[in-house]
């Protein structure tokens, strides 16, 4: 056998991506380099490590035992450089952090300065669904995950990094009153939710639990990016978080509904499990955050107070 430390992280980073698009993307590379290497590597086994049914990519038996082998081996390829590193000085190392889809538009603007002083760290970051970030999380797979709705049933350390606030949307031909919308209107308003289970459906049932609202659901979709298209679309309206807002209300396309009890409001929380020992790096990202959090928020999200200031003076 001769194959490669290229050909066992392209295997590795298919394997978890369980496709091959989203690996090349992860990867940086095209898809035929990946399916390349890939090749490469499959051909030197007799037992298929991938089985690829329609469209779906799914891991033998065997392919997982070598994906088990191939991630040891390149954790210990990882240590010999974060080691070496070390020797000369430098903080060194890999920072894994799991976020849920919304947090994309938080967590890149809480890393960007301290990867760029700390060129030694690596930055492993999956965005992924609520379910399985909090699995990571549970199962002690990550240094940090990132949510906006804390869980019940694991202790965990907390940092809050911003608020996260929730509006009630409408596309760009909202017709938009003077007065807020009442409690009673927004029961007859055609809302597109987000799936069980995520984050946003959780602060809007939380919100509607709690003030005995019942309203209309008319459609359900698994990501914000999918509800935003909805409503953009003229599908209905939706109750969503500003964060990710910023390029549609400055475009027009998606508009504000004053409505009687909104923002709903909650935290994007940085957490990790009660008495983790956090290694060197973790340790140095969380002092990082605690010490530069006003910083990062003055320089990246000063734009949230421009548009609430904006929105008083319409009013």
């Amino acid at each position: 056998m001769n194959y490669t430390l290229h050909q066992l992280q392209v295997f590795v980073k298919v394997v978890q991506a369980k496709s091959i698009t989203k690996a090349s993307e992860e990867l940086h590379l095209s898809q035929p380099a990946v399916s390349i290497q890939l090749k490469n590597f499959q051909d030197q086994f007799e037992i298929p490590l991938i089985e690829i049914v329609g469209r779906k990519l799914y891991v033998t038996d065997f392919g997982k035992e070598i994906y088990f082998i191939a991630e040891r081996i390149l954790n210990e390829v990882y240590a010999i450089n974060y080691k070496t590193m070390a020797y000369k000085g430098f903080l060194s190392g890999r920072l894994i952090i799991s976020i849920v889809s919304t947090g994309k538009y938080v967590m890149p603007y809480f890393l960007t300065e301290f990867l760029k002083e700390n060129p030694g760290v690596d930055l492993v970051m999956d965005v992924t669904n609520k379910s399985k970030v909090m699995s990571s999380l549970h199962n002690n797979e990550v240094d940090f995950a990132l949510i906006s709705v804390l869980p019940q049933d694991i202790k965990i350390n907390k940092e809050t990094l911003m608020e996260n606030e929730l509006f009630v949307v409408g596309d760009k031909n909202e017709i938009i009153s003077k007065n807020k919308i009442t409690k009673n209107e927004l029961k007859e308003m055609p809302l597109i939710f987000r799936e069980d289970g995520s984050g946003t459906r959780v602060v809007m049932e939380n919100y509607f639990n709690e003030h005995k609202i019942k309203v209309r659901k008319k459609m359900e979709l698994t990501s914000n990016e999918a509800v935003k298209q909805a409503v953009i679309a003229g599908l209905g309206n939706s109750i969503l978080p500003l964060i990710g807002l910023r390029y549609e209300l400055g475009c027009g396309d998606i508009k504000i509904i004053p409505t009687v009890g909104f923002p709903i409001k909650s935290n994007w929380q940085l957490v990790w499990l009660q008495g983790k020992k956090l290694s060197p790096v973790a340790q140095a990202y969380v002092d990082y955050i605690r010490e530069n959090k006003k910083v990062i928020l003055k320089k990246n999200f000063s734009w949230i107070d421009a548009i609430q200031v904006d929105r008083k003076l319409k009013k």
